[in-house]
């Protein structure tokens, strides 16, 4: 059965293969970003995401590849750093679900991304290993009380292979390439699991 789904985050790494997947799998993809694509919005802005899915009619899935985060060693973090990385990559996926629930079709799905930090901490990563568990607490509590039928999940990927300049920070840990990662949220958005974080 096609089906439509909204990734957003589509011109990053992740999201370039994640819309390349579900459209070979004969399923129609809305591509969102915060400059480009079929719609422009960014996590970060709520009134973007309300303005989104108020405008795209109906879906059967949103994925989340977008959100960022400030990185540096503790006692160089500052309040500004940790402000940026709550509202964007937490509230602002927070968000996308909580704006998005209105629209989307009954037995739809969501996928967030949260990242190998929740489990393996890095120096400099605090903030990261913070927000990501985040985003899992939140995918792990929302999945039962989600109306409809709807599920979520959320797809923890290790740093990119394709994401060179992040390797030195990430020493001893196994690059995972785009395409695995597009998998997960492939089984996520498709499969019938639900409030399940899932490591790639």
């Amino acid at each position: 059965m096609k089906k439509r789904f909204v990734v957003i985050g589509a011109t990053g790494t992740i999201g370039k293969e994640l819309a390349k997947t579900l459209e070979q799998n004969g399923h129609e993809v809305i591509r969102v970003s915060r400059s480009s694509g079929d719609y422009r919005a960014d996590i970060q802005d709520k009134k973007s995401l309300e303005t989104l899915f108020q405008s795209i009619g109906i879906f059967h899935g949103v994925a989340n590849a977008a959100g960022d985060v400030m990185a540096g060693p503790l006692e160089q973090l500052t309040d500004d750093n940790y402000t940026f990385a709550l509202n964007n990559k937490l509230m602002g996926q927070i968000n996308l679900v909580r704006t998005a629930l209105p629209h989307i079709a009954d037995q739809g799905s969501f996928v967030l991304v949260s990242g190998i930090l929740s489990q393996e901490p890095i120096f400099g990563g605090t903030i990261g290993t913070m927000i990501n568990g985040g985003v899992e607490g939140f995918v792990k509590g929302a999945a039962h009380e989600m109306p409809r039928g709807i599920r979520i999940n959320c797809v923890s990927p290790n740093v990119l292979a394709e994401s060179v300049a992040y390797h030195p920070y990430f020493p001893g840990f196994i690059p995972v390439e785009a395409w695995k990662v597009a998998k997960a949220y492939e089984r996520a958005m498709l499969g019938i699991i639900t409030g399940r974080i899932i490591p790639v």
